[in-house]
C-alpha cells in the first residue's frame, strides 16, 4: 500500500475517533435523566459502547501509525480531551 493511502485511513480513524467522542458526550449528559429505569439503563449501555468502539479504534490508528512519525499536537491534544 502507499504512504499516502495509508495517510488517508489514518485520517479516517481520526475523524471515526472525533465522531465517537462526540456521540459518547451526547450520551454521557443524558445518563440518570430519564424517571425510567429501562432509559436510563439503555443510555448507559449506549455510552459504554461507544467508549468500547473508541478505544477499539484508538487501538487500530496506534497499530497503523508508525513510530517514527511525529505525533500532530491538535490529534495529541484531542485524544486527550477524550480520555484516551
Amino acid at each position: 500500500m502507499s504512504d499516502d493511502f495509508r495517510k488517508g485511513q489514518r485520517d479516517g480513524l481520526r475523524l471515526a475517533l472525533a465522531v465517537l467522542a462526540a456521540e459518547e458526550a451526547k450520551w454521557e449528559a443524558l445518563l440518570g435523566e430519564s424517571c425510567s429505569w429501562r432509559t436510563n439503563n439503555i443510555r448507559e449501555v449506549r455510552h459504554k459502547t461507544l467508549q468500547v468502539a473508541q478505544t477499539r479504534v484508538q487501538t487500530l490508528l496506534n497499530r497503523m501509525t508508525p513510530k517514527d512519525e511525529p505525533r500532530d499536537a491538535e490529534l495529541v491534544a484531542a485524544l486527550e480531551k477524550a480520555g484516551l
